[in-house]
């Protein structure tokens, strides 16, 4: 195939023309076909078995501990994550050229030219839907993934690798099969909240399978297990990320990648990093098409299912006691057969090794969620001092704004994730062939990101409605202190129950793949005897190995669930007991959550007069503020001697309309706070400002200190030092759960720290702000389930959150825009309102590859 000393999109070409040649069947679309034709038989079985297993969930009910917290429908209407600039590596022209990248609510990442263009609605250069890939912070650890994707090719010493960065900061999005991409930026501080957000992304993306849908979701999870089951592979899959499309492209890919590669592999030319280069856009092509492939095969089969279902689910609503028999009748015949072998194995492989499995994932996993407490708690405290002296409904709102994303903040949240780091299984991955942590990490940290969202969801509803019923400033800083306490002591309810649930399905998810390999030599090969136990007319909702697999987790599940309920006992872990059930002590509560979501922007600060889109766009509301925001002076593009040597702007005047900070406001908020707990009512005059900007009033304001905070010139900006003095001061602890503490008595403070001003920050244009550190007494454990003893507060130092809390201009969400006329890329053109774009598929144009949403 002489196509392979071309380009990747030559190599495209040939090798649609050759995928119908049997000489080249390990690089066609014939083997992707035959792939995924066995793939859809195993979904069309699945499908009866999770029709079945949902309707008879409805009719027989059996559903665990009601939630004590509300849940949010829709978290970040009409929000982005992030936006801001950074430089990236154009593998076309090999140049570095600055990009305006926004991350809008669905946690795509969205590339403009520049930041006018996406005010102006123009088709933004990349889309880029992160699931499955890695975030690299090291060229040398990109180039070692490189050089492990091409065994036997490698650059010789004194070669010029496959990839330079100009700066030491890189950021760099790498994918076993699909393209990469390379970004850097001009300081560690920036490569830190960028890479936060990007982890973020690949996070949400990567749980692209929707929980709502409970019979197509199920359905397709089994099929690729029991798919992989049929290739004796065991075990979790790392590439289960994505949506159902994706999951299938990694599927495919993952037998047909190392076939293209002993194929392909010894026909490259050119030098290591060139064959290297080459390789990975050969990669990516197969990849594209494999993924075009899947859709339209994996779309029909879930057509014709849905299709089917009415008649299915009206034979199953008909049938359901003979169903159910029939299914308890093949389950003890099997049980008989293969549970006498399941418990001797499980006694001797797998019962030893359960309590170290459970400790391995209990600790980073609960430190994790009273981080997630206390970073709650901290905000709210903050807030809640901040109003003290700040005075006003005003106030109020502008924090209550914040707050209400305080789940989607990435740096925020960054100190409850990193406590995930920490899980590692050791020996035992080897013993039960886990691949990767990876799995259980992201899974637990999707739950604490959700826990958070539901606490301040719950927070915030049980504010507003109170608000009517305040009688001024003292009222209000009661009634935050008593709704913290409340939502505090359903939060520990909440997780306790959460984190039961991760850990039974972690422990299973570990242990029954490996029961199943043990046993399958002995048992798999007599099932096929048990189907005449089965009546034709529900074969379709009854499987041999679904139930054998039933029978095999009964086996240990026992074991599981005495394993976390000895746990649950320790207080350390803080968890409750199965004993400990909290029923609706709120019934109106869940009503409340029901109710139009609250915009308190809207609400409070009157209705806003109607705006032109491009207006809407630029002051969109965003949840992360803006690390670089002056690309209107950054060259288009940028070579590596530019980057190397950057600008260093004079610092900016301190603001002086910035109300100043008490030299010792800590002592005096605090006594403030508690007098107006106790209801003595004493203002304090003293301001705090958490950390963030106070002045800062609308998106307005920000554009005209983007404007004025502009550096010319070829070389990429950098920024002026942030404006305001630091403040230290201290914040209460939160309180033990279950335990009578007076509102902001009996607490010691600690010494004030000298002023600092905040870190500069590279082409940030904000307003000035006042930082202010608090040292914290560390959170009392929640409670437990025997009567807590007395505990004595004490101060620990709690870090204060990185980055800016200011809002951006540029924050909005990103469209589908017009045809771009230098890429020749065709996008659909823009249909009413402006919305999020949606990851679809891919397109090709003068800069590469582009994900299209």
């Amino acid at each position: 195939m002489c196509c392979f000393i071309f380009g990747p999109l030559d190599f495209a070409v040939c090798f649609r023309s050759s995928c119908g040649r049997a000489g080249h069947g390990s690089a066609s679309a014939e083997k992707t076909g035959k792939v995924l034709g066995e793939f859809c038989r195993c979904y069309k079985e699945q499908y009866g078995v999770a029709l079945f297993n949902s309707v008879r969930y409805e009719i027989e009910g059996n559903g665990g501990p009601q939630a004590q917290l509300l849940h949010r429908k829709v978290p970040l209407e009409d929000h982005v994550i992030y936006s801001g600039n950074l430089f990236q590596y154009i593998e076309e022209n090999k140049k570095w050229r600055n990009r305006f990248c926004v991350v809008p609510h669905n946690y795509g990442l969205v590339l403009y030219e520049n930041k006018l263009a996406y005010e102006r609605d123009l088709s933004p250069r990349v889309l880029v839907n992160s699931a499955g890939y890695k975030i690299l912070t090291s060229v040398d650890q990109y180039l070692e993934l490189v050089n492990n994707s091409l065994p036997g090719v490698t650059p010789k010493s004194g070669q010029s690798p496959i990839l330079k960065c100009p700066t030491d900061f890189p950021l760099i999005l790498w994918h076993p099969y699909a393209r990469h991409y390379y970004f850097c930026v001009m300081t560690g501080k920036e490569q830190e909240k960028w890479r936060a957000v990007f982890q973020d992304c690949v996070r949400h993306c990567n749980n692209g399978i929707s929980e709502d849908s409970k019979v197509e979701a199920p359905a397709f999870t089994d099929a690729v297990r029991m798919y992989r089951q049929s290739k004796e592979q065991y075990g979790t899959w790392d590439m289960l990320c994505g949506n159902e499309t994706q999951v299938l492209s990694n599927l495919v890919m993952e037998e047909l990648l190392p076939e293209l590669r002993t194929t392909i592999g010894p026909r490259l030319k050119g030098k290591a990093q060139e064959r290297q280069r080459t390789w990975i856009q050969i990669s990516d092509a197969v990849y594209r098409m494999v993924y075009e492939q899947t859709k339209a095969q994996y779309d029909a089969v879930t057509a014709k299912c849905e299709q089917e279902r009415p008649q299915m689910e009206s034979t199953i609503r008909t049938d359901m006691d003979q169903i159910i028999t029939s299914k308890e009748h093949l389950a003890s015949k099997i049980r008989a057969f293969v549970l006498p072998k399941a418990e001797i194995c499980v006694r001797n492989h797998v019962q030893p090794y359960i309590s170290s499995i459970l400790e391995a994932l209990m600790t980073p996993t609960s430190q994790g969620f009273a981080e997630v407490r206390e970073v709650f708690f901290k905000e709210v405290t903050d807030m809640n001092m901040n109003i003290v002296n700040e005075g006003g409904l005003e106030k109020l709102v502008e924090y209550m704004e914040r707050l209400s994303h305080l789940a989607f903040h990435p740096v925020k949240m960054q100190s409850c994730y990193e406590k995930m780091d920490q899980l590692k299984l050791e020996g035992l991955q080897q013993r039960f062939d886990v691949s990767s942590t990876s799995v259980f990490k992201q899974r637990a940290q999707i739950h604490m990101r959700q826990q958070m969202d539901d606490a301040v969801y719950t927070f915030e509803t049980l504010l507003h409605q109170e608000l009517g019923k305040l009688q001024g400033k003292d009222d209000l800083c009661k009634s935050i202190q008593r709704i913290l306490e409340r939502v505090l002591k359903k939060y520990d309810y909440d997780s306790s129950t959460v984190r039961k649930k991760f850990f039974r399905e972690a422990l299973l998810q570990i242990t029954i793949p490996f029961l199943l390999k043990k046993l399958a030599p002995t048992c798999k090969g007599e099932l096929a005897k048990f189907q005449e136990l089965i009546f034709e007319d529900f074969a379709s909702y009854i499987l041999v190995e679904n139930t054998y697999e039933e029978v095999v987790l009964q086996s240990v599940m026992k074991d599981i669930m005495q394993a976390v309920k000895e746990a649950a006992v320790q207080r350390k872990h803080n968890l409750y007991r199965d004993s400990m059930v909290m029923h609706n002590s709120d019934p109106n509560l869940h009503l409340l959550g029901e109710g139009i979501p609250i915009d308190w922007g809207e609400e409070y600060s009157g209705q806003p007069e109607a705006e032109p889109d491009t207006d809407k766009r630029r002051r969109a509301k965003q949840v992360v503020s803006v690390i670089q925001d002056d690309e209107g002076v950054l060259p288009y593009e940028v070579g590596a001697e530019a980057l190397l040597q950057p600008g260093s702007p004079e610092p900016r005047e301190p603001d002086p309309g910035a109300p100043p900070s008490s030299p010792d406001g800590v002592g005096e908020i605090r006594e403030a706070l508690a007098k107006e707990s106790l209801g003595d009512g004493v203002e304090a005059e003293e301001r705090l400002m958490n950390g963030t900007d106070a002045t800062r009033k609308s998106g307005a304001t920000e554009e005209v200190a983007a404007a004025a905070g502009s550096v010319p010139g070829d070389v990429p900006p950098q920024s002026p030092a942030s404006e305001g003095d630091g403040v230290h001061r201290a914040t209460p602890a939160s309180p033990t759960p279950g335990a009578e503490v007076p509102s902001g008595a009996g607490v010691q403070h600690a010494a004030p720290a000298s002023s600092m001003p905040a870190s500069p920050v590279p082409g940030a244009d904000v307003l000035s702000e006042s930082r202010v550190q608090h040292a914290a007494p560390a959170s009392p454990k929640p409670r437990a389930d025997v009567p807590s003893e007395a505990k004595v507060p004490h101060d620990t130092p709690a870090s204060p959150a990185p980055g800016a809390e200011t809002s951006s201009p540029s924050a909005g969400t990103a469209c589908h825009q017009p045809s771009d006329k230098e890429t020749g890329e065709e996008v659909a053109p823009p249909v009413g309102e402006c919305s999020p774009p949606q990851p679809m598929s891919t397109t090709e144009s003068g800069e590469g590859v582009q994900t299209e949403f």
